[in-house]
């Protein structure tokens, strides 16, 4: 039998929308992060809700790009560089750190997708112009809970375009960061190893 032609004016078919499954009453946890199908790229799960992260900008993409190059000079063999990568916190939290430095005994190969807090000795959070509040407030305040002695928060100089890198220590009585200096076009710093890196760099990119 002759398929029916489709009269003129007729509203085409809608391609169905994705349903995205219901939470559990108590969230998600670290396992639902890593086993939940289809989720977009660079999914976090933050207090046990997932956060879709935005496309990623170039201007991000290159400060990534600096600093784990710069981190990987002079790196001692105890530790490796991390790219993207989850970090566990709790069963309810696992963030998405921009750039870490981790133990070398932690890493297991090239498919591992995450990292416990302590094995990571720097947490490093490019700051995102959608992301501001989680990247300046609500994981940093996670990191230094769950014991992460180093914490890197880079922002963009709005005359510029180069990183303006904070460098934050952990304080183990209050387990809160302390903001130790600021570095604009150069960082040297020795914690947790002598990194020297030209932010100035960053034109090139």
């Amino acid at each position: 039998m002759a398929a029916e032609p489709i009269s003129e004016g007729a509203e085409p078919v809608a391609e169905p929308t994705p349903r995205w499954p219901v939470p559990p009453a108590d969230g998600w946890s670290v396992d639902d992060l890593f086993t939940l199908p289809d989720l977009p790229p660079h999914t976090e799960l933050i207090d046990g809700s997932l956060v879709f992260v935005s496309p990623q900008r170039r201007s991000h993409a290159n400060v990534i790009d600096l600093l784990v190059t710069g981190l990987r000079q002079n790196l001692p063999g105890e530790f490796k560089v991390g790219r993207e990568m989850t970090v566990l916190l709790d069963k309810r939290n696992g963030p998405e750190l921009d750039v870490s430095v981790i133990l070398s005994e932690a890493v297991f190969g090239p498919d591992q997708a995450i990292f416990e807090a302590k094995d990571v000795v720097l947490a490093i959070e490019v700051v995102s112009p959608e992301s501001k509040s989680r990247d300046r407030t609500t994981k940093p305040h996670k990191y230094a809970r769950a014991g992460i002695e180093n914490f890197w928060r880079v922002e963009q100089n709005g005359r510029t375009g180069r990183p303006v890198v904070h460098v934050y220590e952990l304080d183990p009585v209050t387990r809160a960061y302390i903001h130790t200096d600021m570095h604009r076009d150069h960082i040297k710093v020795d914690k947790p190893y002598l990194i020297d890196i030209d932010l100035t760099a960053i034109d090139q990119l």
